[in-house]
Formats: structure tokens, C-alpha cells, sequence
């Protein structure tokens, strides 16, 4: 597999990743707080991450374009948006409502990806 495949597969990944996310945030996000290993949130906490769903669909919708369509735009689109997130996860890591074990090792192996994603989304646009 060449890298352009893996940076595509990763892309198709997360489209799926980014829509459920997104869409548990929304629909049921103290359920998705705990399954992420936040502690029982408090009613502003489920509120704050219920905001955050429209957030993850936008990012679904832009791992679909770049897939349709795979434009140099769309790719540094991606690594700008992959970019933002990188000091997300680790900051959430940081709070002490996250308390199941590997939750936070998840969170800063999160930042990692995104890191890894920013760049190699940074790659296809300059292919």
C-alpha cells in the first residue's frame, strides 16, 4: 500500500469516525461523554459537548469531499482542519472528569493522529 492509499483509507476512516461522533454528540451525548470515559457529566458539561456534534459533522463533510473530489483544496482543507485539533484531545486528557483507564492515553494518542493526518493531508495537497 502506497502512502496515497493509506492517506485516503485514513480519510474514508473518518468520515465514519467524524459522522458518529458527531452525530452521539448530538443525540445522546452523556451516553458518548461516558463512553469516551468522562466521568457522570453535569448537565452545562452535556450541553458544551452536545455544541461540539455540528463541529464533528463538518469535519465529516469535509473528509467527503476531499474523498470525491481530492482537489489540492480539499486536501490542505483537511490538514488545516486536522491541525486545529491537535492540542483538543490533549487538553480534554487534562481534565479530571476523565477518569477510565486508557481514556486519557487515548485522548493524547488522538492529538498524535491528528498530527500524523495534518501532515499527510498537507502531503496530497502539495502532490
Amino acid at each position: 500500500m502506497t502512502l496515497a492509499q493509506a492517506l485516503r483509507l485514513t480519510n474514508a476512516n473518518m468520515i465514519a469516525f467524524d459522522l458518529v461522533l458527531g452525530s452521539a454528540a448530538i443525540a445522546a451525548p452523556a451516553t458518548t461523554l461516558k463512553v469516551l470515559g468522562h466521568d457522570e457529566p453535569s448537565p452545562d458539561a452535556t450541553h458544551l459537548f452536545r455544541r461540539c456534534g455540528p463541529i464533528w459533522l463538518t469535519f465529516a463533510a469535509a473528509h467527503a469531499v476531499a474523498a470525491r473530489r481530492g482537489r489540492p483544496g480539499d486536501w490542505q482543507a483537511l490538514a488545516w482542519l486536522r491541525g486545529t485539533e491537535i492540542a483538543t484531545d490533549a487538553l480534554w486528557a487534562s481534565s479530571p472528569a476523565i477518569n477510565r483507564p486508557g481514556a486519557k492515553l487515548g485522548l493524547r494518542l488522538a492529538g498524535a493522529a491528528n498530527l500524523a493526518m495534518a501532515a499527510g493531508f498537507a502531503w496530497m495537497a502539495r502532490r
